[in-house]
């Protein structure tokens, strides 16, 4: 086994623990908590992958973002924080059922397919993926990267005005 292997089983062990933790928790802190080593075990893998841009933007958008605004929204909540998840099992049996049927039918793809074959592990590319996704947005995407960027800016408008205008009738008084 090289070090390699060792880093990636490493890295899949951090990040499917826990998720377990995540989802097998009774306290929403713990599970916040065990959200953020989950991510960055996923970052890790992504960046075992050579797949740097993923791993910076999981890091960015989920750990800096999405993970913090939860344990902001969750701690600054005062009746929350002691609240235990209730986690009861309702259809555990069509649940299983469908897990194991997708379970499956990964599986024969797998089996079925050369990929595993073919894909031999070898010294890994030295180029990584930021350039060519920055060349591609610059260059052949420029039209949809920009359609974005407008639809981005007028819901961020709109979302602005709709605050103002909710901010504007709190302030008048009703005449009941």
């Amino acid at each position: 086994m090289n070090m390699y292997e060792i880093i990636f089983y490493f890295f899949a062990f951090i990040t499917v623990a826990s998720a377990s933790v995540v989802v097998f928790s009774r306290n929403i802190i713990y599970a916040a908590f065990s959200l953020l080593f989950t991510f960055f075990g996923v970052a890790g893998i992504y960046v075992l992958l050579n797949a740097d841009f993923l791993a910076i933007t999981q890091l960015l958008i989920y750990v800096g973002g999405i993970l913090v605004l939860l344990l902001f929204g969750v701690m600054l909540t005062t009746n929350t924080v002691n609240i235990d998840i209730k986690s009861g099992s309702m259809n555990v049996l069509a649940a299983a059922s469908v897990v194991a049927a997708l379970a499956g039918l990964l599986g024969g793809v797998f089996w079925t397919s050369d990929w595993f074959v073919s894909k031999q592990m070898g010294e890994l590319p030295a180029q990584t993926t930021s350039k060519e996704i920055g060349t591609a947005l610059i260059t052949t995407h420029v039209l949809p990267f920009e359609i974005a960027s407008v639809i981005l800016l007028v819901a961020i408008v709109g979302a602005a005005m709709m605050a103002r205008r909710e901010g504007i009738k709190s302030q008048i008084p009703s005449s009941k």
